[in-house]
């Protein structure tokens, strides 16, 4: 959170022999799309959710509190809700927080944000943090701002700022003051989640940290586990994540916003997988001030 001012079958890519040595993983008997595992990497452990962004059965969108349209912002919120009762609405594969909210009385959730290829927040001006987009496809890209240009916001299925970014093109990437992050919370250490794919874009890992970490030794975690881009998300006491309706991290506060992973085993809605086709097809978000 901001102040106010703000599975098919898993894969590792190791770095060296060193991580090899540190990096524990038990793989399923059997293929899955979604796959929350436990995995340690240089004494650091963590959750990470492994998905198969080439399954036609992989649906990944975004929920809001309280059942809402549309994303807070200073203008209309629908504040936050209780974690547990996310998981139990949405019945999905994997749940995990999402981006940063502010400490204001709307809750004003970060960037832009697009789910289910149609606009949650828009304003023309965001150039804030670091965009993870997914293309038609499911084809992922990853974008910062003020070192990029703006993301084709339009052109994103799913769409989510948050940041900092961890890693550009295989390398770790830390610049979180051009990406205009100043908060404390965010520059030092503390509880952490990210976010990150392989560079054939075919796997996209949500990662979940058990310890305190900073950026830099966040960064290398999310390098040594195979991704080619990656980023922070929301962290601190809006760490949460479930698996198949399980709580496995509780939330420390209510939240606005999670990821949701749909799969075969657990279903997207009829309404999310009819909206995929159009999508697929060329019918596109619009941008507008909400």
């Amino acid at each position: 959170m901001l102040s106010s001012k703000m599975s098919r079958r898993s894969f590792l890519f190791l770095g060296s022999a060193a991580l090899a040595q540190g990096l524990t993983l038990t793989l399923p008997a059997t293929a899955q799309t979604v796959q929350v595992k436990k995995v340690k990497v240089n004494g650091i452990s963590f959750y990470q959710t492994i998905i198969d962004l080439t399954d036609p059965k992989t649906f990944i969108t975004m929920g809001l509190a309280n059942n809402a349209n549309f994303a807070n912002t200073i203008q209309k919120t629908s504040g936050d809700e209780e974690f547990n009762r996310l998981v139990a609405r949405h019945r999905a594969a994997a749940i995990a927080n999402g981006t940063f909210f502010a400490k204001n009385a709307q809750k004003t959730v970060m960037g832009n944000m697009v789910a289910g290829g149609k606009f949650l927040k828009y304003s023309q001006w965001e150039n804030f943090g670091t965009t993870l987009g997914l293309r038609v496809g499911n084809q992922p890209e990853m974008v910062t701002a003020r070192v990029d240009g703006k993301p084709e916001w339009n052109q994103h299925w799913f769409s989510l700022t948050c940041g900092p970014r961890l890693l550009r093109k295989g390398e770790i990437w830390l610049n979180p003051q051009i990406e205009g992050f100043k908060d404390p919370a965010v520059l030092g250490t503390g509880d952490r989640t990210a976010i990150g794919f392989t560079a054939d874009g075919k796997k996209l890992f949500l990662v979940n940290f058990d310890t305190s970490l900073n950026l830099q030794q966040e960064a290398q975690a999310m390098k040594a586990i195979g991704c080619h881009e990656a980023m922070n998300l929301d962290g601190g006491a809006s760490k949460a994540l479930a698996a198949n309706s399980q709580i496995l991290v509780p939330a420390g506060r209510p939240l606005t916003n999670v990821i949701v992973v749909y799969d075969a085993k657990n279903p997207a809605p009829e309404t999310l997988q009819q909206a995929w086709v159009k999508f697929q097809k060329g019918d596109r978000p619009v941008a507008s001030g909400i």
